[in-house]
């Protein structure tokens, strides 16, 4: 039971670790410090980001077209520096949970497929500077620190599944599946516009540059359009603001269905399901509130990371949910 303990607590160091992590890339990402280091795994050819004028001099030396921003390099380096740590806690949380299989009731595909997604979160990681942001890069970097946070909550909510509610309504766990999907797709929609610095070219909202509907090009969502000597170039205004309003339409998608699901939570005979309704209505709000915030006040750095933030917080909610319904029907069949 001891090292039960010592497991779950790891479990929520890594999570809250992971939450971290993603926080500080998008910080990173919005703060434009994802080159603040111009190579891997170093800062300017040193172990650190270059602090005094000595390590200054020495990178600019070796480094003669990239100046040095103290700030921005810092910055880099502390998102790598909690990635390791994660990373670290991943594999050795891996390993313990593979130690205690027997008695654990953990899926062993959960640790291991954690411990994967870190080695490819280290080399996206290592991409998103050789190949200088391309947006695919930096895309499928970001989902895989979503994806991490998500296997490493679903690995704590197995650790912890104590409490057995009545089945629900098939009905309601279709719906809460598809709002998941639909959130996930959201997530990736917000993520390419972020990518392609597409969340500025609406200024207005409800309407977007004074129409409800502008001009819109499929070849905003061409994921292999950008090369490695024009990254972002590929990208006219026509495409960014089709990026833009899909990611609007999608989050009112998500909204309705959000509603919808908070609804048939609600009206369940279980305190179970009605917390997790209060706290998916919660979120939504909040979630709605900073996104138009972001347009109307034009991206304020700390409103458009909590985006990012409450975005991770409503992806674990809805897997909660999803979870919940799961063992749910699994109790009642087993």
């Amino acid at each position: 039971m001891k090292t039960h303990r010592w497991i779950n607590k790891l479990s929520l160091l890594s999570i809250a670790l992971a939450f971290g992590v993603i926080i500080l890339g998008a910080f990173t990402r919005l703060s434009d410090a994802g080159l603040g280091c111009p190579d891997w795994p170093g800062c300017y050819g040193q172990l650190s980001a270059p602090s005094n004028s000595q390590e200054i001099n020495a990178a600019n030396i070796a480094f003669p077209n990239i100046p040095v921003d103290i700030h921005k390099a810092q910055t880099e380096m502390t998102h790598r520096y909690f990635a390791e740590t994660l990373g670290s806690l991943i594999i050795i949380f891996a390993i313990c949970a593979y130690w205690q299989r027997k008695s654990l009731s953990l899926p062993l595909w959960l640790p291991g497929t954690l411990v994967v997604l870190v080695i490819g979160q280290g080399m996206l990681g290592m991409w998103t500077v050789t190949m200088k942001l391309l947006p695919l890069i930096v895309l499928s970097h970001l989902l895989g620190g979503f994806c991490t946070l998500s296997l490493l909550w679903l690995c704590w909510l197995y650790l912890r599944n104590t409490e057995k509610i009545y089945p629900a309504p098939k009905s309601l766990s279709i719906l809460s599946f598809i709002t998941l999907i639909v959130l996930i797709f959201q997530i990736i929609l917000g993520g390419w516009t972020s990518t392609n610095y597409a969340a500025l070219i609406c200024p207005d909202f409800p309407m977007c540059q004074g129409q409800w509907w502008p001009d819109f090009s499929l070849r905003a969502f061409h994921f292999f359009g950008a090369t490695l000597n024009d990254p972002l170039g590929y990208m006219n205004g026509i495409e960014k603001t089709s990026i833009h309003v899909t990611h609007r339409f999608g989050a009112f998608i998500t909204l309705l269905l959000g509603i919808a699901l908070c609804y048939r939570l609600w009206i369940q005979p279980n305190s179970t399901l009605k917390r997790l309704s209060m706290w998916l209505g919660f979120f939504l709000v909040i979630q709605i509130s900073l996104g138009i915030s972001n347009i109307l006040l034009h991206l304020p750095l700390g409103i458009a990371v909590a985006h990012n933030a409450i975005a991770a917080i409503l992806l674990l909610t809805l897997i909660t949910i999803n979870f919940t319904l799961h063992q749910a029907t699994r109790n009642a069949h087993g």
